[in-house]
């Protein structure tokens, strides 16, 4: 397995919850909306992460759980499906509607499978209703992407056309050039899923296939392979080699002559190289530490080491796919110690211990590892940064150098102030 050594660990962990992927899908699907079924907390943590200002009309919102549906005293299902109605007067724009499970209402046992399936036979085929959990207490925020998009992929209409179909969630604008150079290479047939309008769901059959663009679709790819669709295995479109590895797994299922991919990603790959030669010089030989939370972990830390010259202290995972992160594991250096799930306190204690120049970790352990000295960067920042592709290789790398040179900055007028 690339000679890294696969432990686990469990215990206390400090992510965020599947919510807070919403941020991200509804922006992606402008005619679908997200009704979480949860508490004040559910609603708060959601305004804070999208930022949401008072007077916006967002394309979420929160079935806020009280006292009488936590005692019992009321029918949750019944108000569940009460709240639906009202919301769907008030925005009949919506196509797709999703109930998103909470802790609070997975505690209490809302069935909100139950709940859709009622809805969706008294809408009928006005607007459909879907389900899927993005609970804290087993999901961590990316995972309610793919709890999301296993949702969808039952809707998916049948089709044996051949195609190339990219599954996640990217910025339109990287979406866009991926699919121009897979174009120019001659797949013309390229979809994505999810699709920019909730409705318009690409088909799949035995022609498909799939390139997964994010590593924590685990649930998603399993339900299309079980459609009949093959799942390309390569490393993840970060930095310049995964990107060409994610690429070249296309073209030689496409059987697109290795003339033609060169021609096209030679110009590509010689430019960002050269682009990514100041952030070696700004990020080699520094010790990186990875925390578990976003999944992004394994392919990053390849990208930072193979590409930047940074040295892995260790690569922390909220969950590891062995057979999907395989060609990812291929990469890393000997010896790299790959930690799946989280003791946080015994995570931290490794770190004080190390002393990494930088830490990639959650928006709350960040702040105390900055006032122990030890520079941080957000993983939640990485998923609404576009990031993929060889194009993107550089501003990846700048995103990591950014901390190192606050950190330098801060240092510096301490002792300049001493």
């Amino acid at each position: 397995m690339g000679g890294a050594t696969l432990l686990k660990e469990t215990g206390p962990r400090e992510v965020f919850c599947g919510l807070t992927s919403i941020v991200w899908l509804h922006r992606r699907m402008p005619d679908a909306f997200f009704l979480v079924v949860g508490s004040r907390t559910c609603a708060h943590l959601l305004q804070s992460a999208a930022g949401v200002m008072i007077f916006a009309e967002p394309r979420f919102g929160t079935a806020i759980l009280e006292e009488r549906d936590l005692a019992g005293l009321a029918d949750a299902h019944e108000e569940v499906k009460r709240v639906v109605h009202d919301l769907l007067k008030r925005r009949p724009e919506i196509r797709t509607l999703f109930l998103v499970g909470s802790c609070p209402s997975e505690v209490i046992k809302i069935d909100l499978a139950r709940v859709a399936e009622h809805l969706n036979q008294e809408l009928k085929d006005h607007v459909r209703v879907l389900n899927y959990s993005g609970s804290g207490i087993e999901t961590t925020f990316t995972q309610g992407e793919d709890g999301a998009l296993k949702a969808l992929a039952p809707l998916m209409p049948e089709s044996e056309i051949d195609q190339l179909l990219l599954v996640g969630t990217l910025s339109n604008s990287v979406e866009d050039r991926l699919v121009s150079l897979f174009n120019r290479l001659g797949i013309k047939n390229v979809a994505s899923f999810p699709p920019r309008q909730s409705e318009d769901l690409p088909s799949i059959g035995t022609g498909t296939r799939v390139l997964l663009t994010q590593p924590y679709l685990t649930e998603t790819a399993r339900v299309l392979k079980d459609r009949g669709a093959h799942i390309l295995k390569a490393p993840f479109p970060m930095g310049v080699e995964g990107s060409e590895l994610w690429m070249k797994a296309a073209a030689q299922s496409f059987n697109i002559p290795p003339s033609l991919f060169e021609s096209v990603l030679n110009p590509l790959i010689s430019r960002s190289k050269k682009a990514l030669e100041k952030y070696k010089e700004k990020l080699g030989g520094k010790k990186l530490f990875l925390l578990p939370e976003s999944q992004l972990e394994i392919p990053l830390a390849r990208f930072l080491h193979r590409e930047c010259g940074m040295e892995i202290i260790e690569v922390g995972t909220p969950y590891l796919n062995r057979e999907m992160m395989q060609p990812e594991l291929d990469l890393l250096p000997d010896k790299t110690l790959v930690m799946e799930g989280q003791h946080v306190e015994k995570q931290l204690d490794r770190v004080r211990d190390k002393k990494p120049d930088l830490v990639v970790c959650g928006m709350g352990l960040a702040n105390p590892l900055e006032a122990e000295g030890i520079s941080t960067k957000w993983s939640i920042e990485l998923v609404f940064s576009p990031i993929h592709g060889i194009d993107q290789a550089a501003d990846l790398a700048e995103l990591f150098s950014r901390p190192l040179h606050r950190h330098n900055l801060l240092n510096q007028k301490l002792l300049t102030h001493a």
